[in-house]
């Protein structure tokens, strides 16, 4: 079989860092290589929406160095890192068609990603990671504390976010006994200042530019801040928790107090404190404010609060998500996709009603997700373009060959 690379990500907007990581994908396994992203949708693993919409990002990733883009499903894209990177690499790997999985790494040491991914999984570890956290350390603290006994300095790995993520797919590449081979390309830490020229971008940084209306465009391929430019001027775009905190709060309100326990991560009496701060809190912050604590991460309670607005409860996101949902291709792309007619072991959806034809919990999801961007849209700047159905009448993006030039 000829290489394939599959990549993960949210693009999210997508910038000049994702473009340099494509080419590094293909410097390292063939200029001819397609590439195949597992892409979140319309909300993401930070527990918010992204700031553009789902086609759009795609469209960016396409233009860029991406051959084929497809959607990772609600339940996957708004998980911990751990499931998140699950449910991505098994996607992938349902393909019948990736032969590597290319990650960013900012130590680019792929034997410690490795060993550290091993270690991780390791029930004794994990039993001790556990115990640390009874004592009230935060995940993070107690997973690097106990796998330094083991494996010492390469336990600096975990504090670094693209090295944590490339432990996950490691360990998930490893728990579903894929034959994908892993790549690491080296992926220097961001800097603040999302638009300075010697640096890559900090696509927090260029979100929040973009919330306060700024020009981020010197941060993007020029094919990606067209796109961009586009959607902003359209009114669809960017799209923000704040823009949306009201319908989030409106949907809250209206849940039963056993409909939080039944959230994702609702665990150890936290739906219960959410739901008591939901009815006293005038807004999402207050929200977040009144439940935080040092054990449990900002992100953990953003998703979880999302969870709620879109419906999404806990258990969802087990096993392999059950179709493949394309949102954009190249040329080399739909060559790919008539390999996986043969190859895949999940429904490839390239059309939107061919979605109709999914039954049980395929059906399930897809229209979780479906029902996810009527509410994303709603985040929309222009009230024109805000109406629902769109999942349903949303064919792919599709360019008429690889892109160049970019």
């Amino acid at each position: 079989m000829e290489n394939a690379v599959g990549v993960v990500g949210e693009f999210n907007p997508f910038h000049r860092g994702h473009r340099e990581h494509f080419e590094k994908c293909r410097a390292l396994l063939g200029a001819d290589a397609p590439i195949v992203c597992v892409m979140s949708g319309d909300f993401v693993q930070r527990g918010e929406p992204a700031c553009l919409g789902k086609h759009a990002r795609a469209e960016m990733a396409a233009l860029c160095g991406a051959d084929l883009v497809l959607e990772l499903p609600l339940p996957w894209c708004m998980a911990s890192a751990e499931r998140f990177a699950r449910g991505a690499v098994a996607l992938l790997d349902s393909l019948g068609t990736v032969t590597h999985l290319a990650f960013g790494s900012e130590s680019g040491d792929l034997d410690g990603v490795r060993a550290l991914a091993r270690a991780a999984a390791d029930p004794g570890n994990m039993e001790r990671i556990k115990k640390a956290m009874a004592g009230g350390v935060p995940f993070a603290a107690a997973r690097e504390a106990v796998l330094r006994q083991t494996l010492g300095d390469w336990a600096d790995l975990l504090r670094d976010p693209n090295d944590i993520l490339a432990v996950e797919y490691c360990k998930a590449l490893a728990a579903i006994g894929s034959a994908m081979e892993p790549v690491a390309t080296v992926r220097a830490a961001s800097r603040h200042d999302a638009l300075r020229p010697d640096g890559p971008p900090s696509a927090l940084a260029l979100r929040s530019r973009l919330a306060a209306g700024e020009d981020v465009s010197s941060a993007l391929p020029e094919k990606a801040a067209a796109v961009l430019a586009r959607e902003v001027g359209a009114g669809r775009g960017p799209v923000t928790a704040a823009g949306l905190d009201q319908a989030v709060m409106a949907r809250l309100r209206a849940l039963a107090p056993e409909d939080f326990s039944a959230l994702p991560d609702a665990t150890e009496g936290l739906g219960n404190r959410l739901a008591r701060a939901v009815r006293d809190g005038g807004c999402v912050d207050d929200v977040l404010a009144a439940v935080k604590t040092k054990r449990y991460p900002l992100s953990r309670l953003r998703r979880m609060v999302f969870a709620g607005a879109l419906g999404l409860r806990a258990n969802r996101d087990g096993g392999a998500p059950p179709y493949a949902r394309v949102l954009a291709s190249t040329e080399r792309g739909r060559a790919l996709l008539r390999t996986m007619g043969e190859s895949a072991r999940v429904p490839v959806i390239t059309r939107p009603a061919a979605a109709k034809k999914l039954d049980g919990r395929a059906r399930e999801i897809f229209d979780l997700t479906a029902a996810a961007r009527d509410f994303y849209v709603l985040g929309y700047p222009a009230p024109g373009e805000r109406a629902g159905g769109s999942d349903w009448r949303t064919g792919p993006v599709t360019l008429p060959r690889p892109a160049q030039g970019v």
